[in-house]
């Protein structure tokens, strides 16, 4: 049995078989229009997002397999906060106030919500350490928590600020 596994990050709901799967496919001599529609069958409640996919085929039978990885975190709070990307500039705590790169700001709930989806995913052994992997994100994407520079949440979670609603 030959089997080839073709990894892709695909738009959730909206693979097509241009790039980057129809060059992969093609050549395996499935129905890459089936297979297509599998996957956005597969993928539909991550729609707007870019979802990582495996897809494990049986080149002999003409079978395949299709794992939907957990999509990536800026992606999940880029979605939450209904905007398409981050700022691109990480900003550090020595900047000045009018000069941080920020696209967008993040409510604890949202934190949370993500972090609790991406647990797993992410190896962590505690909800806690989620939640700050999160907000971690937040620094690079150039979002704020509630209106905060993300390096202070993240002090503020080792305090125990948010201890009432991190629930592990």
């Amino acid at each position: 049995m030959a089997k080839e596994k073709i990894n892709a990050l695909v738009d959730g709901g909206k693979a097509t078989a241009g790039p980057p799967l129809g060059p992969k496919l093609g050549p395996l001599g499935i129905n890459v229009g089936q297979l297509i529609n599998d996957i956005n069958e597969a993928t539909k409640e991550f729609e707007g997002i870019k979802v990582p996919v495996d897809v494990i085929i049986d080149t002999e039978a003409k079978t395949w397999e299709i794992k939907v990885g957990s999509p990536p975190t800026s992606q999940l709070l880029f979605k939450e906060i209904n905007i398409s990307k981050g700022s691109g500039i990480a900003w550090s705590e020595k900047e000045e106030e009018d000069k941080k790169p920020i696209v967008g700001d993040v409510s604890k709930e949202i934190i949370l919500k993500i972090a609790k989806i991406k647990h797993d995913a992410m190896g962590t052994r505690t909800i806690k350490n989620a939640v700050k992997n999160v907000v971690g994100t937040c620094v690079s994407a150039g979002l704020t928590v509630e209106g905060k520079h993300p390096k202070e949440v993240q002090k503020e979670i080792d305090e125990g600020a948010w201890d009432d609603i991190i629930k592990e």
